[in-house]
């Protein structure tokens, strides 16, 4: 009986039909990379205007580092049940602040201090106290954590606030009386070009 048996053709050889051809190798167009170059050129174009208004958000971060600080003290007047004050310093140059604890009725930065903040330079987008509405400069607490006259008082203070300001726009940060509470707006901005804006 006969069979038909399949042929294995060598691997070397073309199928029928078919034509011989070099190996490809894979690469890249023109087009492709074309392509490419443009859509990082647009991406590149997105992040830059949003990397200029980081001085804005450093300034802000001022801001907030401040208001987190006259929160821990007024805590800390409430948890240790000893006062606590905050003495300023305002203006371009020497722009910060000095947490102490109040002791027999006086604040005494010197002795007493607990933390010393410098707002001001790189850091906070060169941010800088322009000005205070706070009695003698200082913020003091009571044992109760309300804020009073001065050191060792039993006057309540009245409203006050802080401006801190930056190269486009200024904040003020009010300090209520009672309370303590602090709210945060912003007065002014700078347009760059001469032109200030009151309010938002």
């Amino acid at each position: 009986m006969l069979t038909l048996t399949s042929i294995a053709r060598p691997s070397n050889r073309p199928a029928f039909g078919t034509a011989p051809h070099a190996p490809s190798r894979r690469a890249y167009t023109l087009v492709e990379m074309l392509i490419v170059v443009t859509v990082l050129g647009i991406a590149g174009a997105m992040v830059v205007p949003a990397f200029s208004g980081t001085d804005s958000l450093k300034v802000q971060g001022a801001v907030r580092t401040l208001v987190a600080d006259i929160c821990v003290a007024q805590s800390d007047a409430i948890a240790f049940q000893r006062g606590r004050g905050i003495v300023f310093t305002s203006g371009r140059a020497e722009s910060g602040y000095v947490i102490a604890e109040v002791n027999r009725g006086a604040l005494d930065t010197e002795l007493d201090g607990l933390e010393t903040r410098r707002i001001g330079g790189p850091m906070f987008g060169n941010a800088f106290i322009s000005g205070l509405n706070l009695s003698n400069n200082q913020l003091v607490f009571d044992e109760l954590g309300g804020p009073v006259e001065g050191p060792g008082s039993d006057v309540a203070a009245a409203t006050g606030w802080i401006d801190i300001t930056g190269p486009t726009e200024v904040f003020r940060l009010t300090i209520e009386a009672y309370t303590g509470r602090v709210t945060v707006s912003r007065t002014e901005q700078n347009t760059g070009d001469g032109e200030v804006i009151i309010g938002d």
